[in-house]
């Protein structure tokens, strides 16, 4: 059904330092391009920044702000862009100014780690969240009363999530379809050659670890370990245990295991409980130590082994690094 109205919807995108570029050019993109098949201005959109001056993307690519937040006015929606870690330089101020657009009816919104700062704005009471796979723990770290989907859109009353560049463009496909109707919406896609347009309901994609497939192509009783897995990070379970639980012996979950993944059980869980501590190390302000026990180890000494043997740097080591690439604000926490 074509939905067009008089004015432009005006999608303003909110930048904080490290923000991820391909989220912004995946919004703004399809806009433009409905706006030229229509031949009509159906979509603006302004970049925000808290202040005036440019803010550095991840791909060190700057860009200056149309408008600072506490002069945003005309939205219909706010998306925040930013890294995980990103926080208004004046908190109390930035905050205020979201939940007076709240007040005002302006739909909110994050793209990828953009939801980190919008849930400590204080907007988010009672909605859900799309998080990315790659955030989860680190997320769930710091808001464990959050609802985290791994849908790869989630739209909860006037709360607008999507979890990375793609789901950004179905998202915008969406606006698109109810505003102008679903043909458009179709020439869109079809103009930048989108493969498919997946619906809100879509699950997330989360990579195979070292095998470079993607776990819906995985057979079911691999996919179904894994999902225990996945629920038993903190407390670990015996393989023997998941096999049971799965009305099979260990030994035939072990060939299943190897021959889809080319690893053991065993190891694989260990990994993935590597990459729970991976994401916390980076995006969240847990100790060491924290982190190591929210993974199932009783100290930080053998998660610190073992996560160097993964990934080729100990946990300290990364979380330095990452302080001198990306500057994050605020103390870092102690080590262990």
């Amino acid at each position: 059904m074509n939905m067009h109205r008089d004015t432009a919807a005006t999608l303003g995108f909110l930048l904080f330092p490290g923000f991820p570029m391909a989220c912004l050019t995946s919004a703004i993109e399809p806009l433009r391009a409905a706006n030229e098949i229509t031949g009509r201005k159906e979509f603006a959109w302004k970049l925000i920044g808290e202040e005036a001056s440019p803010v550095r993307s991840s791909a060190e690519v700057r860009f200056d702000p149309d408008v600072t937040l506490s002069d945003a006015a005309g939205l219909d929606y706010l998306f925040f862009l930013s890294a995980p870690t990103a926080q208004f330089q004046n908190p109390k101020r930035g905050n205020a100014q979201v939940r007076w657009l709240d007040r005002s009816g302006v739909v909110l919104g994050g793209f990828s780690g953009g939801i980190f700062p919008l849930v400590r704005s204080g907007v988010m009471d009672r909605h859900a969240v799309s998080v990315h796979w790659c955030y989860e723990a680190a997320f769930k770290a710091e808001f464990p009363e959050m609802q985290a989907s791994q849908a790869v859109i989630l739209r909860d009353r006037r709360r607008y999530t999507a979890s990375g560049a793609g789901a950004v463009f179905d998202l915008m496909l969406r606006l698109i379809e109810e505003r102008l109707g679903r043909d458009t919406m179709t020439e869109v896609a079809c103009w930048f050659q989108h493969p498919f347009v997946r619906t809100e309901d879509a699950a997330q994609k989360v990579p195979v670890q070292k095998q470079g497939g993607t776990d819906d192509l995985l057979p079911d009783t691999v996919r179904a370990a894994i999902a225990i897995f996945g629920e038993n990070i903190e407390d670990p379970l015996q393989i023997a245990d998941v096999a049971e639980a799965l009305a099979m012996s260990e030994r035939h979950l072990e060939r299943c295991f190897k021959q889809a993944t080319g690893q053991s059980p065993l190891k694989y869980y260990r990994l993935m409980r590597l990459r729970k501590a991976r994401q916390r190390v980076l995006y969240s302000t847990q100790s060491i130590r924290e982190i190591a026990q929210s993974v199932g180890y009783a100290s930080s000494t053998p998660m610190t082994k073992h996560y160097a043997e993964a990934f080729g740097v100990n946990p300290n080591d990364e979380r330095r690094r990452l302080v001198g690439l990306r500057g994050l604000a605020g103390a870092m926490p102690p080590n262990d």
